[in-house]
This record gives C-alpha cells, structure tokens and sequence, in this order.
C-alpha cells in the first residue's frame, strides 16, 4: 500500500469553508485558501463551494473533512447551525468521495481540531467556540464517542449551542459572554473532572480573563490541521 504524503484537509465552518494540504507530520505543502460559507447552507451549496474552493490547491492522497455537527459512518446526523432538516442522513463523506476520486473522512470538527492540540495523556476535553459550541473528548489520546454536549440546556429555553454561540456574543457583548464561559469552565471541570481542557475556534480569542492552570487557548488553525492526523492516529477510523 502506497503511504500517504499528502491530505486534503477542509474544515467547514459556520462563516467560512477553510482547506489545504498538509503532510502527516502536519505540514503544509499548499497554501490555505478560505471562502466564505454560502448564505445557503444546504448540501447542495456546500458540495459545490468545496469542489471550487479546493480546485486550485493541487494533488492529494486522502481527504479529511471536519464538519460542525454530529456525523456516523461518513453520514451527518445532525446539524444544528446548517439546518439539521436539510442535512440529516446526507452521505457527505461518500459525495466528496465521488467528487475528489479520493478516499475521504468525515469527523467533527472539534474532534479533527482535538486530534491536533492534544498531549495524548489522561483526560483532554476540547471545545470549540464559534458559530456555534463543540466538544471532543480523549482518553490517553484516544478519541471517545462524540457526545454533542451543545445541547444540554444551560437555561431553561436555550442550550449551550445557543447561550455560548457568535450570535449570543455579539448580542450580549463580550464582557458578559466571557462571564459564561467562565462558568463554562467551572462546570466542564465539575462533569468530566478533566486533565486539560482546551479552547478552540474563532471567539476562543476573545476569552479575556486568566485561565486555570489546566486550561488553554490553542489555534484555531488547527481545525485543518487536526485533520492530517486523523489518517495518522485514527487508522481504524471508518468514513
């Protein structure tokens, strides 16, 4: 079996659609190219910017794609920013297949970025603030069963998806949000008794006050990034 030297990886993003191909050892080799995610965001739409989106960036062995929602067996399950109607039981990893003629992977995007932050040691929860909220949970660096944690409810009508997500911010203001996720901190320490506990995603620039010793802040380019070790850590990793 020829080994893979170079993956296509895109992370799909509420504001924007992200690739590049990066090597294993998480390099890259191309550049990033970023467009913003259509208004419309029904498969359809989103297929279709990806081909063009990826188009210019050259050849690749594998695809990784991370996507902000529950997804099994290359399947979305769920997809609350997206419009989980449009997109539930949509076969993305096998449309993308037939598209890049390549083999390709479907995960979350908090456990893609996850995949790329973590120590591989003990119990490291990563969480992805943005459009919406994500999680990913490891265990001596192995990744559990996603648990879409966004939605237990924080308030009596809104869960965590809602009460920690960019439009609940720009609403409230940043003082304020930061305030909930500070209790958000609190909490996730109280449920998962974590090791570490890592902050992702674009608003993760925003957390403005000192963290535990514990917690981190970690790029959000490792969104794409995670997404060249998932051929690497998650060899048994189905589509």
């Amino acid at each position: 079996m020829r080994a893979v030297k170079k993956i296509l990886c895109i992370d799909v993003g509420g504001s924007g659609l992200k690739a590049a191909i990066i090597t294993p050892r998480g390099r890259y080799v191309s550049k990033r190219v970023r467009v913003k995610t259509p208004v419309k965001r029904k498969p359809r739409q989103i297929v279709a910017a990806l081909v063009k989106l990826v188009a210019p960036l050259g050849t690749y062995d594998k695809v990784t794609i991370g996507f902000p929602g529950a997804v099994k067996h290359g399947k979305v399950v769920s997809a609350p920013n997206f419009g989980t109607e449009d997109w539930k039981g949509f076969a993305l990893a096998a449309v993308m297949q037939k598209k890049f003629k390549k083999p390709v992977k479907l995960l979350n995007d908090a456990d893609v970025q996850g995949l790329a932050v973590i120590n591989g040691e003990g119990l490291e929860l990563v969480c992805t603030l943005g459009t919406g909220f994500g999680t990913a949970w490891f265990r001596d660096g192995e990744l559990m069963p996603h648990m879409d944690l966004a939605h237990l409810a924080m308030h009596p009508k809104d869960d965590f998806d809602v009460v920690l997500g960019d439009a609940t911010r720009r609403k409230i203001g940043n003082a304020r949000w930061n305030k909930r996720i500070k209790r958000l901190i609190a909490v996730l320490q109280t449920v998962f008794n974590y090791d570490h506990l890592y902050l992702g995603g674009g608003n993760s620039s925003d957390v403005k006050f000192k963290l535990p010793r514990n917690v981190s802040i970690v790029s959000n380019s490792a969104g794409m990034e995670g997404g060249a070790f998932v051929w690497v850590r998650l060899k048994k990793y189905g589509t």
